[in-house]
């Protein structure tokens, strides 16, 4: 690949990434508005845990669909030769682990790029998220 059809293709990637988060995360939103009604009514445990729970669920979906994402591009282009391959490398670039037992060519190391930097923003918003989350919860249980 050319470094402009790198930089393309990945930002295509990282692009379908971020709006599968934007997607999982708006959805988490409308479940959790759903369960706490349910739960106020409960007790003081569940309405704290509950959405916290939720979320985090939705977060482990989010991240393990992006990886699913970088796995299928690597298989499917022939850069990887088996789908444990593919998802190794994909989870530990996209967690920036890179162990650097798995390299890529010369012409995919840019766009291989991507999929750190996807995994870089992914854990970013997730954590902002989370972080909004638990702070409307703790203010909603415990200030009020």
């Amino acid at each position: 690949m050319t470094l402009s059809q790198q930089i393309l293709w990945g930002s295509l990637y990282l692009g379908i990434c971020f709006l599968i988060e934007i997607i999982l995360l708006t959805l988490c939103v409308l479940v959790i508005r759903g369960l706490v009604e349910k739960w106020e009514a409960r007790n003081a445990i569940l309405t704290t845990a509950g959405p916290i729970s939720v979320a985090l669920l939705f977060i482990v979906l989010t991240h393990t669909v992006q990886v699913w994402i970088w796995a299928i591009v690597w298989v499917l282009g022939d850069v990887l030769p088996d789908w444990n391959t593919a998802l190794y490398f994909s989870l530990v670039t996209f967690t920036t682990l890179g162990y650097g037992d798995i390299v890529l060519g010369e012409g995919l190391r840019i766009f291989g790029a991507f999929a750190a930097v996807t995994g870089l923003l992914a854990f970013g918003l997730s954590t902002a998220f989370l972080v909004a989350l638990m702070t409307r919860v703790f203010e909603k249980r415990f200030l009020n």
